[in-house]
């Protein structure tokens, strides 16, 4: 271009006004130096509203703002244009209307090849949408950032696509101790524990959200102390444009919630448990009572037949196995009724650690010489309010316990200390007060319990011990016994790392009592006036003929009415024996006050083997109730009845009755079994030939067992377990195996499968107490004999089986063996 060519000529060249009127997406217009319009194109009229006959020869400054105007603004920018050649600016401007637009502005400075200024090539653009998305991009960042500054119950950060952290609001400095400058670009794994990361957890979640979009979880997570706390945790990826730009991770501490959660579901476990306690307590009370009076019949009976005939060395022993048989029979009761927490306590203030000391050569001779017993107690300890019989009787239990749990011997640890339980340990432990305890801890290093069976270690009858070797009361009895009186008792256990058994029992106050030496007494006897009601017609007559024996005048009633109907009639009463539970609209209590009110003086002692809740409030005997509970032995019975009138200085030994006395009834007995049609030694079969292997690892059961078969002419061979038979049955010839189920060697059941593989003909006789499977499950012929059974069963049993045996032979060389009572 020609330096002396007007400017307007050089502005109107043909190729830059074809170029500028093709494009109507832009405004594109000349300027001169003064900055006048001097071309104009369909984008400017497009955009900005003019055409050309209206803008052209005007100044470009009436695009801008009034402000703008008066500030000097499009002045400044031609200057700069012209001072650097290009001005780029974005700002406000304004269209013909009067509306305006966001505008994206280029001003080119244009020259000569002198470099003298020609004037100015603008391009405006209307960039109004992308402002506004961008306007509406900052106003939501800036929302979100006050949004995320402001939560403080959330630790909300943004991570980069390595996981490293490029934000960080208050409520994760709040939440995890990290302040913004202390933790950006670090990377987010310094959050987990140690034993996550080095499992790769951290990165599992990223990678989970990286693929799915979204991950979430709960678990551990590390504070910059070091504490930890449980954590909800989500990770959303973020993308544009279909590439990973990184993630937003939002962590939530919920350990409040996750800790009443596990109280609640601990609350729920623990109310679970102690309902179904409850109801099995309820069971096992009713259980007791009625076995406590079947028990009490036999007890009293058999001290009866022990002191007529008790002199003679093979009925002593007889009647002597049979009374010890009722002992284990009421020590089951017992401890029924402690699991029930139904038995009787009569507690008393007592020094723990002294009635621990006490125990010691007991405990020792129990547990034998493969087991250390080591005792632990603190100074100062607290007294407490309990029953001591029982609480000696918890210690040897679980001390039994941990005995069979060592079978190769160990360490039996004794520990007492001063205990309190807080507020917080009590939440979660229903019917426990929060308060000071006596703790007793007894530790064994035997083979410990896994989390299944300490979850039914109290239930009675529950046992991991092989069938016939426990009853399964020995944790119960201590739970029962531990509740009722007030305390607490907890599990400590791992398979293979031995069992600790917590109880804690309340802290007294009171002065601790002194218990006398224990002596033995003769059985004492008196001459005063006892009236017995009992409803259970055995009962009432075993106890009359007892308190007879003794020297007393007994009367005697059926129930409440008819016991207050003897008071009134003016008879002199001394003692006044009534049991607890008895059917009537009058209970027993009542009765026994107003008999008292009709006869002062008058002395009351209660008996049962079920106290219910009419003098036992509370877990305890009501104060001044004196109980006699069941079953009873005959010396109990008379050193309670004279505990209760007073001391007699009538004593007599128990075995003074007359040898007269004895021979007159043994008569009577041999007349009356004469009547009935039997021999004179009461059998109706004898079988003095039959080879019989009698088979029970219970000694006493054994003994029993060999002489019921004495009776009827078979001395049988004995063995003590199933390997003894087997020997015997391989070196010797036997008609009749009669084996008991239940053997900690093998089952009588396998027993019988191999002495019939030996011998096809040998008969089986199972005695058992348990279910036996169906006849022809086991192969080979047999009959059962349900324990308990009497010497008729057993004759039957043994007659049925040698009568088959004959009939299967053909048998008539076999069957003269069978004789009946009049043989020889």
């Amino acid at each position: 271009m020609n330096h002396d060519t007007a400017p307007a000529a050089g502005f109107g060249s043909l190729w830059l006004r074809l170029w500028a009127e093709s494009i109507d997406d832009y405004s594109i217009f000349a300027l001169s130096p003064e900055g006048i319009v001097m071309s104009w194109n369909p984008g400017g009229e497009r955009i900005q509203g003019y055409t050309a006959n209206e803008i052209i020869g005007q100044p470009f400054s009436v695009f801008y703002t009034e402000a703008e105007r008066a500030s000097g603004v499009p002045d400044a920018t031609l200057k700069a244009a012209a001072s650097s050649g290009r001005d780029v600016s974005e700002g406000w401007r304004v269209r013909k209307d009067g509306t305006r637009f966001w505008a994206n502005v280029v001003v080119t400075a244009l020259r000569d090849s002198a470099g003298h200024l020609l004037g100015f090539g603008k391009v405006v653009q209307d960039v109004s949408d992308k402002k506004a998305a961008h306007d509406a991009v900052l106003e939501s960042e800036r929302s979100f950032r006050l949004l995320v500054q402001g939560v403080t119950d959330y630790a909300i950060f943004m991570l980069s696509p390595e996981g490293r952290i490029t934000s960080w609001n208050s409520g994760a400095r709040r939440i995890k101790g990290y302040s913004e400058s202390e933790i950006v670009g670090s990377h987010f794994s310094r959050f987990y524990t140690p034993e996550e990361v080095a499992a790769g957890v951290p990165f599992r979640g990223l990678e989970t959200a990286r693929r799915e979009g979204r991950f979430e979880a709960e678990g551990w997570r590390v504070r910059q102390d070091g504490s930890r706390f449980w954590a909800h945790v989500v990770i959303d990826a973020i993308r544009e444009n279909g590439e990973l730009v990184g993630f937003a991770k939002v962590t939530r501490d919920i350990t409040e919630r996750r800790r009443a959660s596990d109280l609640l579901e601990q609350t729920q476990r623990a109310l679970f448990q102690a309902q179904k306690m409850e109801a099995l307590g309820k069971l096992t009370g009713g259980v007791a009572h009625d076995f406590n009076n079947v028990l009490q019949v036999l007890r009293g009976n058999l001290e009866l037949l022990e002191s007529r005939y008790g002199r003679d060395g093979w009925s002593a022993v007889r009647l002597g196995s049979a009374i010890d048989a009722v002992d284990r029979g009421a020590k089951l009761a017992s401890q029924l009724l402690a699991f029930g927490r139904q038995q009787p306590l009569a507690p008393v203030v007592i020094n723990p650690a002294r009635q621990l000391r006490a125990l010691d050569d007991l405990l020792r001779r129990a547990l034998g010489e493969t087991i250390e017993i080591e005792s632990v107690v603190a100074g100062g300890l607290w007294n407490i309010l309990v029953d001591p019989h029982q609480f000696e009787n918890v210690i040897l239990n679980l001390a039994i316990n941990a005995r069979d749990a060592m079978a190769d011997g160990g360490k039996l640890t004794l520990e007492l200390a001063n205990a309190t339980l807080d507020d917080e340990y009590v939440s979660s432990v229903p019917d426990v007060d929060a308060g000071q305890y006596v703790m007793l801890a007894v530790t064994d290093t035997g083979t410990g319990m896994s989390q299944e069976v300490m979850e039914r270690a109290f239930d009675p009858f529950f046992s991991t011990k092989p069938e016939g070797q426990g009853t399964g009361l020995g944790l119960s009895m201590a739970y029962g016994f531990v509740k009722q009186s007030g305390g607490h008792i907890k599990l400590y256990s791992e398979s293979g790392e031995g069992t600790t058994v917590r109880i804690y029992l309340p802290r007294s106050t009171g002065t601790a009592v002194e218990f006398p030496t224990r002596t033995s007494r003769k059985v004492k006897h008196g001459d005063e006036t006892i009236l017995v009601v009992e409803d259970d017609p055995q009962v009432q007559s075993m106890v009359v003929e007892l308190l007879t024996g003794l020297g007393y005048a007994v009367l005697k009633a059926n129930d409440a009415q008819q016991a207050l109907a003897v008071v009134a009639s003016g008879v002199h009463i001394d003692l006044l024996f009534t049991d607890v539970v008895m059917p009537g609209p009058l209970r027993s209590p009542d009765m026994a006050r107003q008999a008292a009110e009709m006869l002062p003086g008058l002395k009351v002692l209660f008996t049962s083997g079920y106290t219910h809740n009419a003098i036992v409030h509370g877990g305890r005997l009501d104060p001044g109730v004196e109980l006699l509970s069941k079953p009873y032995s005959r010396q109990q019975l008379a050193v309670k009845v004279r505990h209760v009138l007073g001391d007699s200085d009538s004593d007599t030994d128990t075995d003074s009755e007359s040898d007269s006395d004895s021979d007159s009834d043994s008569k009577v007995i041999q007349q009356s079994m004469a009547k009935a049609g039997r021999s004179p030694d009461g059998l109706v079969w004898r079988n003095d030939e039959l080879r019989v292997l009698a088979v029970d690892d219970d000694q006493a059961s054994l003994d029993a067992l060999c002489e019921l078969l004495h009776l009827v002419g078979i001395d049988a061979r004995r063995a003590g377990h199933a390997s003894a038979a087997l020997e015997l049955l391989g070196a010797s010839d036997f008609d009749v195996l009669l084996t008991d189920v239940v053997m900690p060697d093998m089952s009588g059941l396998e027993l019988a499968q191999r002495a019939a593989a030996m011998h096809p003909d040998l008969k089986v006789i199972f005695s058992s107490g348990n279910t036996l499977p169906d006849q022809e499950t086991l192969g080979f012929d047999w009959s059962a004999l349900r324990k308990p059974f009497t010497l008729t069963q057993l004759q039957d049993t043994l007659q049925s089986a040698t009568n088959r045996q004959a009939e299967r032979k053909g048998g008539a060389d076999d069957a003269d063996r069978v004789r009946g009572p009049d043989d020889k």
